[in-house]
């Protein structure tokens, strides 16, 4: 850690020398985008470390935090991990180092994401509004028409395992509890009622009425063998998705990247369109994925490392040019996604079209959502119990009555007050 080696060095934060902010993070491409900070801020340095991709980074925080040493000033934390790391006091109110000047630059949703009132616990970077790519080609070829409800969506499957029975219209991943939670934030399912201002209080519907109308939906789709269940990430999911297996790939907005990095050979046949609807003409959208800046109680600069969170990149348009082309991020802060660049950016992979076209409506479309403090046993549960249903073990609707059961006895083991539904 920086703020250590300085300590033990004797000296301190020489006066006339930068300040050295230690950060975690794991953002594709991110070496560039620290480089370009570092020239462009005298008062303040970046030592950028990747300490690992997603759960493995939170363990390895968590056992900094716990031994009150070793912690980076700043670290890259996803949405949905911000209240466990909130809820045991080891992140920095960013609101007292001026965090909220810039809330302004954030979409609602997303800025409430990261605080509670004037309490800021990070600055949102990027997140994943969910749109529907599709292969333009088989929908041709099999003259499908772009389904705008969910309804339209089950008939254009039907039609595409008539005329091609090997085929699925998309791919199921009950391996990814954000890839579900997505769909059901966009059904109205809020399965928790959270904030750092009532903890220890919690509210817990994971097996709403919404929540179960995503998963009969589903369950109907899988045992009609109009979507596949292999686990995304996987080679066979790879393989479906560059054979043409999957016709469709419910994705988010860093998928088109994605989906261009795993599928190669099919370049120029993908096409983006917004998220099949439960109500005709309805505007309802979901969100898989996104992540923050937040400082822990490590730092000896909170100051600084708030400054280096708000503006690693912020709104700055040459960082979000590495962001945007190389890492494939979709931007969170108002300027950049009404940049015109962001916006007119045509994919060749997807046939020249203007994907964010697609995507920035669906993110300005996004709802209000918590998340609970136990988030990795939650995912954890969710996808268990979902690939139970798979394997026909439960319903799918019933998966849910046994992780609505398992979180919480869970909780109200580790001292939460849970609500009735």
């Amino acid at each position: 850690m920086a703020l250590v080696t300085t300590s033990c060095g004797g000296g301190g934060d020489t006066s006339d020398g930068p300040i050295k902010i230690k950060v975690w993070a794991w953002y594709p491409s991110f070496k560039p985008v620290v480089e370009r900070f570092n020239k462009t801020h005298t008062d303040v340095q970046i030592e950028w470390t990747n300490a690992g991709t997603g759960q493995d980074q939170y363990t390895k925080l968590q056992t900094a935090l716990k031994a009150g040493k070793g912690a980076p000033d700043v670290v890259m934390i996803e949405f949905q991990e911000i209240p466990t790391f909130q809820l045991t006091e080891h992140l920095v109110d960013l609101g007292e180092y001026g965090a909220n000047k810039v809330k302004g630059n954030y979409a609602d949703w997303a800025w409430k994401q990261v605080s509670n009132g004037d309490k800021v616990y990070a600055v949102p970077v990027d997140a994943g509004p969910m749109a529907m790519l599709y292969r333009k080609d088989i929908f041709d070829k099999y003259d499908l028409t772009v389904p705008k409800t969910w309804a339209e969506y089950r008939e254009q499957a039907e039609k595409l395992k008539a005329a091609s029975p090997t085929s699925f219209m998309t791919d199921f991943g009950a391996n990814d509890g954000g890839f579900m939670t997505g769909l059901l934030w966009q059904a109205g399912a809020r399965p928790f009622d959270y904030s750092a201002a009532t903890a220890p209080g919690i509210g817990l519907n994971v097996n709403s009425a919404e929540a179960k109308k995503v998963m009969t939906y589903w369950e109907d789709m899988v045992d009609s063998g109009l979507a596949d269940t292999t686990a995304f990430a996987t080679t066979d999911f790879y393989t479906g998705l560059t054979s043409g297996n999957y016709a469709t790939y419910l994705a988010a907005g860093w998928g088109p990247g994605y989906l261009a990095s795993v599928a190669e050979k099919t370049a120029g046949k993908w096409r983006a369109a917004p998220l099949p609807q439960w109500t005709a003409g309805g505007n309802a959208q979901g969100d898989w994925g996104g992540s923050a800046f937040a400082v822990t109680d490590q730092t000896e600069h909170p100051e600084a490392a708030t400054k280096v969170a708000m503006e690693i990149f912020g709104v700055d348009k040459d960082a979000w040019r590495i962001g945007i082309d190389q890492a494939f991020l979709f931007p969170t802060a108002t300027p950049i996604l009404e940049w015109d660049y962001f916006q007119g950016k045509e994919y060749d992979f997807f046939g020249g079209q203007k994907v964010n076209e697609v995507f920035v409506p669906a993110y300005k479309g996004i709802g209000e959502f918590d998340w609970s403090p136990f988030n990795s046993y939650y995912f954890n549960q969710l996808t268990t119990a979902m690939n139970q249903a798979v394997e026909k073990k439960s319903s799918w609707p019933g998966a849910l009555d046994t992780v609505q059961q398992n979180l919480t006895g869970y909780a109200s083991k580790q001292g939460f007050e849970v609500a009735a539904p």
